[in-house]
């Protein structure tokens, strides 16, 4: 009997004009819908936030972008190449920090850099050890035996090493104090000045996006509610509250509305982000709109 064939994927060249891409991607676990068709495009030398709850679907939704799990509908790209197929040519150009990282636990911080130097064609000995002065890694500590902390410390240093054109991390301060987050969030910028790395960075740690962040996705039920960049995000996103004698005339939707809740009095509390929705609120007398901080957005629409 003859071996069934194995389908060649052609690969075009790295494409770094767009390091990364996903369009309709959809993926559910049963009757559970975890990604609703995310449409999302990064371009070289951003820095995007992703942020939303704990179980929003960022570590989903990073999965599929990477290539680490099928969708059921939908396709993400790498610098170019279908991220279910990438080559080695695209792999040794990125650079991914899971929420958990792994560890090789019977090496030495020190063989573990030895051996990466020879997989990265771009490794950078001289930037590899500066990282682990940085971060106080010791190369001779055994990786078994590191902190949590440290381990997810180590696990940034492995990926900014070899300065990849695309670094994706998911959750990478979760297990950092405040002083090593800010050298963490430093460092980031840093690389994406320096090299021109582009970045994505997920955290539910609102703070942290917004020291780092050009561009702002915001990923709640399945879905990305907000993409822009974090300026406009600010000048663009408004709180209205509406009293209870002018709720009535409130549309039942607004254009570029996110969140609407009735308040205790009858009164409503909207969130916008688009002026024609502004517009239309504006005509109903005794509304007020403020403007709302990323935080602030993070809690009325997610909370």
């Amino acid at each position: 009997m003859n071996a069934r064939a194995v389908p060649t994927i052609e690969h075009a060249a790295v494409d770094l004009r767009i390091p990364l891409s996903a369009d309709g991607l959809r993926l559910a676990y049963g009757s559970r819908e975890i990604l609703r068709g995310v449409d999302l495009e990064l371009r070289q030398g951003e820095v995007l936030g992703l942020i939303g709850r704990n179980g929003a679907g960022k570590s989903t939704l990073i999965g599929c972008l990477l290539g680490l799990l099928r969708p059921q509908d939908g396709q993400a790209r790498v610098m170019g190449a279908p991220a279910l197929h990438l080559d080695d040519a695209r792999k040794a150009r990125l650079g991914y920090v899971p929420q958990q990282p792994q560890a090789f636990g019977w090496m030495k911080i020190g063989q573990l850099f030895s051996y990466l130097g020879q997989l990265y064609p771009d490794w950078d000995p001289a930037h590899a050890a500066a990282l682990l002065r940085r971060w106080d890694l010791d190369p001779s500590r055994a990786i078994g035996k590191l902190s949590p902390g440290e381990a997810q410390r180590l696990a940034l240093a492995r990926a900014l090493a070899p300065r990849p054109a695309l670094l994706v991390l998911d959750e990478p301060a979760s297990a950092l104090d405040p002083v090593a987050r800010r050298e963490l969030l430093r460092g980031i910028v840093e690389q994406a000045l320096d090299s021109g790395t582009t970045v994505l960075f997920s955290s539910h740690i609102v703070s942290d996006l917004e020291r780092v962040a050009s561009r702002v996705a915001f990923l709640h039920e399945g879905r990305l509610l907000l993409d822009r960049a974090l300026d406009d995000l600010k000048d663009d996103v408004v709180r209205a509250v509406v009293p209870a004698a002018a709720s009535g005339h409130v549309p039942a939707a607004l254009p570029g509305e996110l969140a609407r809740h009735r308040l205790d009095d009858g009164g409503l509390v909207l969130v916008l982000a688009s002026p024609a929705g502004r517009a239309e609120l504006q005509r109903i007398e005794g509304v007020r709109m403020d403007g709302l901080g990323l935080e602030d957005l993070f809690v009325e629409v997610a909370g």
